[in-house]
Protein backbone atom coordinates (compact mmCIF):
# COMPACT_ATOMS: atom_id res chain seq x y z
CA UNK A 1 0.00 0.00 0.00
CA UNK A 2 1.19 3.49 -0.77
CA UNK A 3 -0.33 6.93 -0.83
CA UNK A 4 -0.04 10.31 -2.47
CA UNK A 5 -0.43 13.51 -0.47
CA UNK A 6 -1.09 16.76 -2.38
CA UNK A 7 -0.46 19.96 -0.44
CA UNK A 8 -2.62 22.94 -1.42
CA UNK A 9 -0.76 25.93 0.13
CA UNK A 10 -3.57 28.49 0.25
CA UNK A 11 -6.03 29.68 2.89
CA UNK A 12 -8.63 32.45 3.03
CA UNK A 13 -7.19 33.63 6.33
CA UNK A 14 -4.63 32.50 8.88
CA UNK A 15 -5.80 30.58 11.94
CA UNK A 16 -3.94 31.96 14.94
CA UNK A 17 -2.62 28.56 16.07
CA UNK A 18 -1.50 27.19 12.70
CA UNK A 19 2.15 26.71 11.72
CA UNK A 20 1.54 24.78 8.48
CA UNK A 21 2.83 26.18 5.21
CA UNK A 22 0.25 28.30 3.38
CA UNK A 23 -0.37 31.70 1.80
CA UNK A 24 -3.45 33.91 2.04
CA UNK A 25 -2.68 35.38 -1.39
CA UNK A 26 -4.39 33.45 -4.17
CA UNK A 27 -2.67 35.31 -7.02
CA UNK A 28 -0.52 32.31 -7.94
CA UNK A 29 -3.23 29.70 -7.41
CA UNK A 30 -3.62 28.70 -11.06
CA UNK A 31 0.13 28.58 -11.57
CA UNK A 32 0.47 26.46 -8.43
CA UNK A 33 -2.13 23.94 -9.62
CA UNK A 34 -0.24 23.47 -12.89
CA UNK A 35 3.03 23.07 -10.96
CA UNK A 36 1.45 20.41 -8.74
CA UNK A 37 0.32 18.55 -11.85
CA UNK A 38 3.84 18.73 -13.26
CA UNK A 39 5.38 17.39 -10.05
CA UNK A 40 2.92 14.50 -10.13
CA UNK A 41 4.16 13.65 -13.63
CA UNK A 42 7.86 14.19 -12.89
CA UNK A 43 7.85 11.82 -9.92
CA UNK A 44 5.95 8.89 -11.41
CA UNK A 45 9.09 6.73 -11.63
CA UNK A 46 9.43 6.85 -7.83
CA UNK A 47 6.20 4.84 -7.57
CA UNK A 48 6.70 2.67 -10.65
CA UNK A 49 6.29 -0.51 -8.58
CA UNK A 50 3.63 0.82 -6.21
CA UNK A 51 -0.15 0.70 -6.18
CA UNK A 52 -1.66 3.94 -4.92
CA UNK A 53 -4.43 3.20 -2.44
CA UNK A 54 -4.92 6.68 -0.99
CA UNK A 55 -4.91 10.20 -2.39
CA UNK A 56 -5.12 12.99 0.15
CA UNK A 57 -5.63 16.70 -0.50
CA UNK A 58 -4.25 18.59 2.51
CA UNK A 59 -3.09 22.10 3.22
CA UNK A 60 -3.76 24.84 3.59
CA UNK A 61 -7.36 24.64 2.54
CA UNK A 62 -7.86 22.37 -0.49
CA UNK A 63 -11.59 23.07 -0.55
CA UNK A 64 -10.92 26.53 -2.00
CA UNK A 65 -9.88 24.92 -5.31
CA UNK A 66 -12.44 24.74 -8.14
CA UNK A 67 -13.83 21.29 -8.89
CA UNK A 68 -12.12 21.36 -12.29
CA UNK A 69 -8.70 21.73 -10.63
CA UNK A 70 -9.36 18.88 -8.21
CA UNK A 71 -10.52 16.62 -11.03
CA UNK A 72 -7.48 17.52 -13.11
CA UNK A 73 -5.05 16.68 -10.30
CA UNK A 74 -6.80 13.39 -9.57
CA UNK A 75 -6.71 12.66 -13.29
CA UNK A 76 -2.95 13.26 -13.34
CA UNK A 77 -2.50 10.65 -10.61
CA UNK A 78 -4.58 8.13 -12.54
CA UNK A 79 -2.71 8.82 -15.77
CA UNK A 80 0.76 8.47 -14.28
CA UNK A 81 0.42 5.90 -11.48
CA UNK A 82 -1.12 2.51 -10.85
CA UNK A 83 -4.18 3.24 -8.71
CA UNK A 84 -6.18 0.70 -6.72
CA UNK A 85 -9.71 -0.09 -7.84
CA UNK A 86 -11.37 1.71 -4.93
CA UNK A 87 -8.83 4.14 -3.46
CA UNK A 88 -9.59 6.33 -0.47
CA UNK A 89 -9.57 9.91 -1.82
CA UNK A 90 -9.83 12.56 0.90
CA UNK A 91 -10.13 16.32 0.76
CA UNK A 92 -9.69 18.61 3.76
CA UNK A 93 -12.44 21.22 3.77
CA UNK A 94 -13.57 24.14 5.87
CA UNK A 95 -17.27 24.60 6.68
CA UNK A 96 -17.45 28.01 4.96
CA UNK A 97 -16.57 26.32 1.66
CA UNK A 98 -19.17 23.57 2.00
CA UNK A 99 -22.44 24.90 0.68
CA UNK A 100 -24.92 22.26 -0.42
CA UNK A 101 -24.08 22.98 -4.06
CA UNK A 102 -20.37 22.55 -3.36
CA UNK A 103 -20.92 19.29 -1.44
CA UNK A 104 -22.99 17.89 -4.30
CA UNK A 105 -20.22 18.85 -6.76
CA UNK A 106 -17.62 17.10 -4.61
CA UNK A 107 -19.80 14.00 -4.35
CA UNK A 108 -19.81 13.76 -8.14
CA UNK A 109 -16.00 13.54 -8.30
CA UNK A 110 -13.80 10.58 -7.36
CA UNK A 111 -13.39 12.12 -3.87
CA UNK A 112 -15.07 9.77 -1.40
CA UNK A 113 -14.00 11.11 1.99
CA UNK A 114 -14.39 14.55 3.56
CA UNK A 115 -12.15 15.81 6.36
CA UNK A 116 -13.96 18.83 7.79
CA UNK A 117 -12.18 21.31 10.06
CA UNK A 118 -14.90 22.07 12.60
CA UNK A 119 -12.66 22.66 15.69
CA UNK A 120 -15.60 23.92 17.78
CA UNK A 121 -19.33 24.67 17.61
CA UNK A 122 -18.98 27.77 19.82
CA UNK A 123 -18.41 31.27 18.49
CA UNK A 124 -15.97 32.33 21.24
CA UNK A 125 -13.65 29.43 20.44
CA UNK A 126 -13.82 30.06 16.68
CA UNK A 127 -13.04 33.75 17.13
CA UNK A 128 -10.13 33.03 19.47
CA UNK A 129 -8.64 30.75 16.81
CA UNK A 130 -9.56 33.10 13.92
CA UNK A 131 -11.44 30.41 12.04
CA UNK A 132 -13.11 31.53 8.79
CA UNK A 133 -16.46 29.89 9.59
CA UNK A 134 -19.05 30.40 12.29
CA UNK A 135 -20.85 27.91 14.51
CA UNK A 136 -23.99 27.78 12.36
CA UNK A 137 -21.93 26.97 9.25
CA UNK A 138 -20.10 24.25 11.15
CA UNK A 139 -23.27 22.37 12.03
CA UNK A 140 -25.10 23.01 8.76
CA UNK A 141 -22.29 21.74 6.54
CA UNK A 142 -22.17 18.46 8.47
CA UNK A 143 -25.92 18.00 8.26
CA UNK A 144 -25.72 18.39 4.47
CA UNK A 145 -22.49 16.41 4.02
CA UNK A 146 -23.94 13.31 5.68
CA UNK A 147 -26.58 13.17 2.94
CA UNK A 148 -23.97 12.80 0.22
CA UNK A 149 -20.92 11.19 1.87
CA UNK A 150 -20.72 8.06 4.00
CA UNK A 151 -17.08 8.58 4.92
CA UNK A 152 -16.62 11.80 6.88
CA UNK A 153 -14.16 12.83 9.55
CA UNK A 154 -14.45 16.00 11.61
CA UNK A 155 -11.74 17.79 13.59
CA UNK A 156 -12.22 19.12 17.12
CA UNK A 157 -9.74 20.98 19.32
CA UNK A 158 -9.67 20.72 23.11
CA UNK A 159 -7.69 22.65 25.70
CA UNK A 160 -8.79 25.98 24.21
CA UNK A 161 -8.51 28.74 26.85
CA UNK A 162 -12.01 29.34 28.20
CA UNK A 163 -13.45 26.08 26.82
CA UNK A 164 -15.45 24.57 29.68
CA UNK A 165 -15.95 20.84 30.09
CA UNK A 166 -19.67 21.44 29.50
CA UNK A 167 -19.02 23.04 26.12
CA UNK A 168 -16.48 20.34 25.30
CA UNK A 169 -19.10 17.68 25.99
CA UNK A 170 -21.53 19.53 23.73
CA UNK A 171 -18.97 19.66 20.92
CA UNK A 172 -18.49 15.89 21.09
CA UNK A 173 -22.22 15.18 21.42
CA UNK A 174 -23.01 17.28 18.35
CA UNK A 175 -20.81 15.02 16.21
CA UNK A 176 -22.35 11.92 17.79
CA UNK A 177 -25.86 13.20 17.07
CA UNK A 178 -24.89 13.69 13.42
CA UNK A 179 -23.50 10.13 13.21
CA UNK A 180 -20.05 11.26 12.08
CA UNK A 181 -18.06 7.96 11.82
CA UNK A 182 -14.56 9.34 12.39
CA UNK A 183 -13.29 12.09 14.69
CA UNK A 184 -9.82 13.59 14.86
CA UNK A 185 -9.19 15.63 17.96
CA UNK A 186 -6.11 17.59 18.96
CA UNK A 187 -4.96 19.55 21.97
CA UNK A 188 -4.48 23.23 21.21
CA UNK A 189 -0.73 23.60 20.88
CA UNK A 190 1.10 26.91 21.07
CA UNK A 191 3.54 26.67 18.17
CA UNK A 192 6.53 29.03 17.84
CA UNK A 193 6.08 32.15 15.71
CA UNK A 194 2.30 31.82 15.52
CA UNK A 195 -0.12 34.64 16.27
CA UNK A 196 -1.40 32.62 19.25
CA UNK A 197 2.05 32.55 20.80
CA UNK A 198 2.35 36.33 20.41
CA UNK A 199 -1.07 36.92 21.99
CA UNK A 200 -0.16 34.73 24.96
CA UNK A 201 3.16 36.54 25.45
CA UNK A 202 1.29 39.86 25.43
CA UNK A 203 -1.24 38.56 27.93
CA UNK A 204 -4.12 38.89 25.49
CA UNK A 205 -4.92 35.17 25.61
CA UNK A 206 -4.34 32.82 28.58
CA UNK A 207 -1.86 29.97 28.27
CA UNK A 208 -3.67 26.63 27.76
CA UNK A 209 -3.99 24.79 31.07
CA UNK A 210 -2.28 21.38 30.95
CA UNK A 211 -4.54 19.90 33.62
CA UNK A 212 -7.69 21.01 31.81
CA UNK A 213 -6.31 19.74 28.51
CA UNK A 214 -5.63 16.31 30.02
CA UNK A 215 -9.08 16.22 31.62
CA UNK A 216 -10.78 17.04 28.32
CA UNK A 217 -8.73 14.36 26.56
CA UNK A 218 -9.98 11.76 29.04
CA UNK A 219 -13.57 12.98 28.59
CA UNK A 220 -13.14 12.58 24.84
CA UNK A 221 -11.80 9.04 25.12
CA UNK A 222 -14.48 7.89 27.56
CA UNK A 223 -17.41 9.24 25.55
CA UNK A 224 -16.23 8.09 22.13
CA UNK A 225 -15.29 4.59 23.29
CA UNK A 226 -18.68 4.31 25.00
CA UNK A 227 -20.26 5.15 21.64
CA UNK A 228 -18.48 2.48 19.65
CA UNK A 229 -15.44 4.39 18.44
CA UNK A 230 -12.04 2.73 18.39
CA UNK A 231 -9.22 4.90 19.70
CA UNK A 232 -6.78 3.65 17.11
CA UNK A 233 -4.27 6.52 17.28
CA UNK A 234 -3.59 9.20 19.87
CA UNK A 235 -5.66 11.85 18.07
CA UNK A 236 -7.95 9.65 16.00
CA UNK A 237 -11.14 7.73 16.71
CA UNK A 238 -13.04 5.71 14.14
CA UNK A 239 -15.99 3.41 13.88
CA UNK A 240 -15.23 -0.04 12.47
CA UNK A 241 -14.14 0.23 8.80
CA UNK A 242 -13.79 4.03 9.05
CA UNK A 243 -10.14 4.38 10.04
CA UNK A 244 -8.19 6.82 7.87
CA UNK A 245 -6.26 4.63 5.43
CA UNK A 246 -4.07 7.60 4.51
CA UNK A 247 -2.97 8.41 8.03
CA UNK A 248 -2.71 4.76 9.04
CA UNK A 249 -0.16 4.31 6.27
CA UNK A 250 2.06 6.95 7.90
CA UNK A 251 1.87 5.32 11.31
CA UNK A 252 2.52 1.86 9.91
CA UNK A 253 5.61 2.95 7.98
CA UNK A 254 4.14 2.60 4.47
CA UNK A 255 5.52 4.52 1.51
CA UNK A 256 4.03 7.86 0.53
CA UNK A 257 4.72 10.61 -1.97
CA UNK A 258 4.27 14.25 -0.98
CA UNK A 259 3.39 16.68 -3.77
CA UNK A 260 3.57 20.46 -3.35
CA UNK A 261 5.55 23.00 -1.30
CA UNK A 262 6.52 21.71 2.17
CA UNK A 263 5.19 18.20 1.42
CA UNK A 264 7.15 15.23 2.77
CA UNK A 265 7.78 11.82 1.18
CA UNK A 266 9.00 8.48 2.51
CA UNK A 267 10.16 5.37 0.62
CA UNK A 268 11.02 3.10 3.53
CA UNK A 269 14.67 4.16 3.65
CA UNK A 270 14.78 7.82 2.69
CA UNK A 271 12.76 10.82 3.73
CA UNK A 272 12.50 13.88 1.52
CA UNK A 273 10.72 17.19 1.73
CA UNK A 274 9.92 19.99 -0.70
CA UNK A 275 10.89 23.56 0.04
CA UNK A 276 8.30 25.49 2.05
CA UNK A 277 8.36 28.51 -0.26
CA UNK A 278 5.75 28.96 -2.98
CA UNK A 279 7.83 31.24 -5.21
CA UNK A 280 10.89 28.96 -5.23
CA UNK A 281 8.69 25.90 -5.69
CA UNK A 282 7.01 27.45 -8.74
CA UNK A 283 10.31 28.60 -10.25
CA UNK A 284 11.87 25.16 -9.79
CA UNK A 285 8.95 23.30 -11.35
CA UNK A 286 8.94 25.73 -14.28
CA UNK A 287 12.50 24.53 -14.87
CA UNK A 288 11.44 20.87 -14.45
CA UNK A 289 13.39 20.64 -11.19
CA UNK A 290 12.26 19.17 -7.88
CA UNK A 291 12.97 21.64 -5.05
CA UNK A 292 13.52 18.99 -2.40
CA UNK A 293 16.05 17.69 0.08
CA UNK A 294 16.57 14.05 1.00
CA UNK A 295 18.01 12.28 4.01
CA UNK A 296 18.75 8.58 4.38
CA UNK A 297 17.42 7.35 7.70
CA UNK A 298 19.95 5.69 9.97
CA UNK A 299 19.16 2.60 12.01
CA UNK A 300 18.72 4.93 14.97
CA UNK A 301 16.26 7.09 13.04
CA UNK A 302 14.21 4.09 11.96
CA UNK A 303 14.14 2.59 15.45
CA UNK A 304 13.11 5.88 17.05
CA UNK A 305 10.43 6.57 14.46
CA UNK A 306 8.96 3.10 14.91
CA UNK A 307 8.84 3.60 18.68
CA UNK A 308 7.20 7.03 18.31
CA UNK A 309 4.55 5.98 15.79
CA UNK A 310 3.92 2.56 17.31
CA UNK A 311 3.15 3.87 20.79
CA UNK A 312 0.62 6.34 19.34
CA UNK A 313 -1.45 3.53 17.86
CA UNK A 314 -3.41 0.44 18.85
CA UNK A 315 -0.90 -1.63 16.86
CA UNK A 316 1.86 -0.82 19.34
CA UNK A 317 5.50 -1.85 19.07
CA UNK A 318 6.21 -5.43 18.04
CA UNK A 319 9.08 -7.01 19.96
CA UNK A 320 9.60 -9.45 17.10
CA UNK A 321 10.03 -6.57 14.67
CA UNK A 322 12.46 -4.83 17.02
CA UNK A 323 14.58 -7.97 17.27
CA UNK A 324 14.43 -8.78 13.55
CA UNK A 325 15.15 -5.28 12.24
CA UNK A 326 17.32 -3.80 14.98
CA UNK A 327 18.85 -6.74 16.83
CA UNK A 328 18.74 -8.47 20.19
CA UNK A 329 20.67 -5.71 21.95
CA UNK A 330 18.05 -3.15 20.95
CA UNK A 331 15.31 -5.42 22.21
CA UNK A 332 17.00 -5.61 25.62
CA UNK A 333 17.49 -1.84 25.58
CA UNK A 334 13.81 -1.27 24.83
CA UNK A 335 12.56 -3.62 27.53
CA UNK A 336 14.95 -2.23 30.12
CA UNK A 337 13.84 1.36 29.49
CA UNK A 338 10.19 0.42 29.24
CA UNK A 339 10.14 -1.28 32.64
CA UNK A 340 9.32 1.78 34.74
CA UNK A 341 6.41 2.62 32.46
CA UNK A 342 5.22 -0.98 32.73
CA UNK A 343 5.49 -0.71 36.51
CA UNK A 344 3.42 2.51 36.62
CA UNK A 345 0.88 0.96 34.22
CA UNK A 346 1.36 3.47 31.41
CA UNK A 347 2.60 0.65 29.19
CA UNK A 348 1.40 -2.92 28.84
CA UNK A 349 3.15 -5.88 27.21
CA UNK A 350 0.85 -8.49 25.70
CA UNK A 351 1.58 -11.13 23.06
CA UNK A 352 5.02 -9.62 22.49
CA UNK A 353 3.54 -6.21 21.64
CA UNK A 354 4.23 -3.09 23.71
CA UNK A 355 1.33 -0.62 23.89
CA UNK A 356 0.32 2.40 25.89
CA UNK A 357 -2.54 1.86 28.32
CA UNK A 358 -5.49 4.21 28.63
CA UNK A 359 -3.59 5.83 31.50
CA UNK A 360 -0.49 6.26 29.38
CA UNK A 361 -1.96 7.22 26.00
CA UNK A 362 -2.00 10.98 26.64
CA UNK A 363 1.69 10.80 27.58
CA UNK A 364 2.79 8.54 24.72
CA UNK A 365 5.14 11.05 23.10
CA UNK A 366 7.00 11.56 26.36
CA UNK A 367 7.13 7.82 26.98
CA UNK A 368 8.50 7.30 23.46
CA UNK A 369 11.27 9.82 24.10
CA UNK A 370 12.31 7.76 27.14
CA UNK A 371 12.68 4.74 24.86
CA UNK A 372 14.60 6.48 22.07
CA UNK A 373 18.12 5.38 21.35
CA UNK A 374 20.55 8.19 20.62
CA UNK A 375 23.90 6.61 19.81
CA UNK A 376 23.27 3.45 17.86
CA UNK A 377 26.30 2.50 15.79
CA UNK A 378 25.67 1.97 12.10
Amino acid sequence: MSGIYIHIPFCKQACYYCDFHFSTSLKKKDEMVMALAKEIRLRKDEFADEVVETIYFGGGTPSILPIADLNMLIGQVYENYSVAENPEITIEANPDDLSEERIIELSETKINRLSIGIQSFFEDDLKLMNRAHNAAEAKKCLEIATKYFDNITADLIYGIPGLSNEHWLQNIQTLLDLNIPHISSYALTVEPKTALQKFIKKGLVPQPDDAVTHEQFLILVDILEANGFIHYELSNFGKESHFSLNNSAYWLGKKYLGIGPSAHSYDGTNRSWNIANNAIYLKSLAENKLPSETETLTITDRYNEYIMTGLRTIWGVSLDKIETEFGENMLHYLLENAQRHLDNEKLILENKVLRTTKKGKFFCDGIASDLFYLNLEE
